[in-house]
């Protein structure tokens, strides 16, 4: 990228400040996602859902000229899956109902049909996006689960809160890992995969070399 990083960053933990080093800004008009790999399949009992101090690991990157191709390529780069339509499955706490609505709005548009739990579901229909509800594992079958590993869903967006509520929503994390169905715990990564899949319908995917970047 023509900037010697290491250089910089050992200069910075010698208690010098970025702004005495008089860099010059380099505006490369690229977007760089980096995404965190982490090995969930070898660890059956452990909780996908990511912790703050897991959230900043990262392993590989995407680079391009829009965030959503970029985020698209981080994605394929861990070996996910990007799906262009099917079902989306929606689940999310009360805080975030406001946030879902123009995600789903926008999945509905991109060729998607929406399922979600009760909560999610009544909402998104007095929004006026269709919502086609499921029940919980708690609440019998044929539940959530089940069309997870029948492989009928093709994305997971769900957001918890409150040890009761994660712990609730455990099996349905670990039900998507298994089935290879990409899922999504936070609003930012729902916002980020429905920027993806947009990109990915309206762009052309090219290869970017990192010496072209410069």
């Amino acid at each position: 990228i023509g900037i010697p990083v290491a250089k910089i960053a050992t200069k910075i933990m010698t208690g010098l400040k970025l702004k005495e080093l008089n860099l010059n800004k380099k505006n490369h008009k690229l977007y760089s996602v980096k995404e965190a790999v982490f090995p969930f399949n070898k660890f059956p009992n452990v909780d996908t859902l990511l912790g703050p101090e897991m959230k900043s690991t990262g392993e590989v990157m995407g680079i391009d000229k829009t965030f959503g191709l970029a985020f698209a390529k981080s994605q394929f780069a861990t070996g996910n899956k990007i799906p262009k339509s099917g079902v989306a499955f929606l689940s999310v706490k009360k805080d975030d109902r406001k946030h879902i609505l123009k995600i789903a709005q926008e999945l509905q548009q991109s060729g998607f049909d929406i399922l979600g739990t009760s909560g999610t579901s009544d909402f998104l229909n007095s929004s006026g996006v269709e919502c086609k509800k499921i029940n919980k594992v708690m609440e019998g079958k044929p539940h959530i689960e089940d069309s997870l590993n029948e492989k009928k869903i093709s994305l997971v967006i769900n957001t918890s809160q409150g040890k009761q509520s994660i712990k609730d929503s455990f099996s349905l994390r670990r039900a998507a890992l298994t089935s290879g169905t990409p899922y999504y715990t936070t609003i930012a990564g729902a916002n980020a995969i429905t920027e993806a899949i947009k990109s990915l319908k309206n762009s052309k995917f090219e290869v970017l070399a990192l010496q072209d970047t410069n």
